[in-house]
């Protein structure tokens, strides 16, 4: 899905379900653990102080990094993703199942079974009338979220949801514990899709016109006590929630405050200082502290506190491949070269906060391969634009956003291509509309900056939406590079059809490079997510799951009576 994942004051993310690397965990700690003590007392309140509010409260409209973290402290799936640092935050694991699913007709079918002692807040069991309820509201017209259920599951052209329309019957409940899936094609990774949020259970016939953004239906731990949009949000304890049936939230504190509305240099100036409860406080969302905040940093007591890693997400630019000279690859890779991404990292804040790119997909996705096809050299730029013929220059429009980041990252790019003979010119769009307008074929230009975070750790949230030709379409386009390949779609379609789940990630890894062999973008940079906790938060890591976020589940304080 893709996200501002560069230049909005904070990291988001994406969404998104991701994982450690193949070899390495992705996140790290600048001390060397998970950033705070290991073991959270029982109670006390975490507070969160937090930029802007959440998207949505209803999981079947909410889709991005942040508010799928918070949506694990009210909700629960059939899975989810692990509790733990690096790979063990996005491994995928059962929650209301009793595994990860069983698979026949070549993994076009999926059987599922719940566990015992399952309820919502109110009581109503959670059995498989409502896990079938739920995934059901993802058809509604007012539903948004995750495209998941409705790309995935068998379905009537015109079936409107359970609101307008009867039960679908590709997904089964033969008895109250079991729920059968029938899919429209073989899909080894379901147990994966189903941890997107508009996969959540219901009890029947609730939550219509978006009434759950405003009173949602907890299954766990936590329920919502009061909500002020826009202002502030308070969790206490769901008591139907059994800790016996759930081994990935802690559930350590009583509860959970938001405070909304406060900006990025306010946060960081109320971690840093850790004044009365700020010392129970962490930041919202992914949380990574001001660029101008980093010179502050520097005591041993706040390098103890201290936690960086991976966000999980590809700032990139996007090369529109159907427009004049870029339609020659010789061009893109001219580009490529000349482009140092050591000035975009200085422009995203430095090291500390953001790594060179190089291949497509970031260090947190299995299968991963690591490569660099187009290491900085004028040189060789010069000489694939002699063989191209363009030596004497030409003009690329850049689109792009206002911001200061956003704008110094271009700063940097028209800068890298100017001893080139290579004009560009800064298209400045408001954020607002900056995805619609880029994502409109006829309304983009030839280059733009953005970002791609996936769902969860495979390839196949990647590079797919970003590089395959028959994806591409009039509006909401993700193929900004606009690339139609016959050979990388065919490749595409190959690994889709694995059922090795491993062996696809893999092959995605492989077909990374396959891909950049065309240069239809520019891999940038990989931001990075820093965080310092309050003194007396416990139990906190980074997950690659959470947009290099603090992990909810796991949360609490060291002291629950401070």
């Amino acid at each position: 899905m893709r996200r501002p994942a560069v230049l909005t004051g904070i990291t988001v993310l994406s969404t998104l379900t991701l994982a450690a690397c193949t070899g390495g965990a992705g996140i790290t700690s600048d001390k060397g653990g998970a950033g705070s003590s290991p073991t959270p007392a029982t109670g006390g309140t975490v507070r969160i102080l937090a930029d802007a509010d959440f998207s949505h409260l209803d999981p079947g409209l909410g889709w991005d990094g942040g508010v799928n973290n918070f949506y694990r402290l009210i909700y629960r799936g059939l899975t989810t993703v692990g509790a733990g640092p690096g790979a063990e935050g996005t491994k995928i694991v059962p929650d209301l199942a009793t595994d990860t699913g069983t698979p026949s007709d070549n993994a076009k079918t999926w059987t599922y079974h719940l566990k015992d002692g399952l309820a919502f807040e109110d009581g109503t069991p959670i059995d498989s009338a409502a896990v079938k309820f739920g995934i059901e509201r993802a058809w509604d017209p007012e539903m948004g979220g995750s495209p998941y259920p409705k790309e995935l599951i068998e379905a009537p052209a015109d079936y409107k949801g359970p609101y307008q329309s009867d039960g679908l019957d590709s997904i089964e409940t033969p008895d109250a514990k079991t729920v059968v899936f029938h899919l429209k094609k073989p899909f080894p990774d379901f147990p994966s899709a189903l941890t997107m949020p508009n996969f959540t259970p219901f009890p029947k016939g609730t939550g219509a016109k978006h009434a759950f953004d405003t009173k949602p239906i907890a299954s766990g731990p936590y329920k919502v006590a009061s909500y002020d949009h826009g202002t502030s949000l308070k969790l206490v304890r769901n008591p139907q929630w059994k800790a016996s049936t759930d081994k990935v939230r802690a559930a350590k504190p009583d509860a959970f405050e938001w405070t909304f509305g406060l900006d990025g240099a306010t946060i960081d100036e109320r971690l840093l200082a850790g004044q009365g409860t700020d010392v129970d406080a962490i930041a919202g969302n992914a949380g990574t502290i001001q660029p101008a905040t980093l010179s502050r940093i520097q005591t041993p007591q706040l390098k103890a506190r201290t936690m960086s890693g991976y966000a999980g997400c590809t700032t990139y630019m996007g090369m529109n491949t159907t427009r004049g000279h870029l339609s020659d690859p010789r061009v893109r890779k001219a580009i490529a070269y000349a482009i140092d991404k050591n000035t975009v990292v200085a422009a995203l804040g430095g090291s500390r906060l953001a790594a060179k790119a190089t291949a497509i997909q970031p260090p947190t996705i299995r299968g991963r391969t690591d490569y660099d096809l187009y290491p900085h050299s004028e040189d060789k730029a010069r000489k694939l634009l002699a063989e191209a013929g363009v030596s004497g220059g030409f003009t690329l429009t850049l689109d792009n956003r206002p911001d200061p980041k956003n704008t110094a990252v271009a700063v940097a790019i028209q800068e890298a291509l100017k001893p080139l003979n290579i004009k560009v010119k800064i298209n400045t769009i408001d954020t607002s509309s900056y995805y619609e307008v880029i994502g409109t074929t006829a309304k983009q230009h030839d280059l733009a900056v953005t970002g791609w975070c996936p769902d969860w750790a495979s390839g196949s949230t990647f590079l797919p939406p970003l590089f395959d030709g028959r994806r591409i379409t009039p509006t909401a386009n993700t193929n900004l590079a606009q690339l139609d390949n016959e050979a990388i779609n065919k490749r595409i379609d190959e690994i889709a059809a694995m059922k090795d789940v491993d062996a696809a990630n893999k092959a995605y890894g492989a077909l990374d490079k396959q891909i950049m062999a065309e240069a239809p973008i520019i891999p940038l940079a990989y931001e990075k997510a820093l965080l310092i906790p309050g003194a007396n938060i416990a139990g906190a890591y980074l997950s690659a799951s959470f947009s290099g976020g603090i992990d909810l589940v796991s949360v609490g304080l060291k002291d629950s009576g401070k």
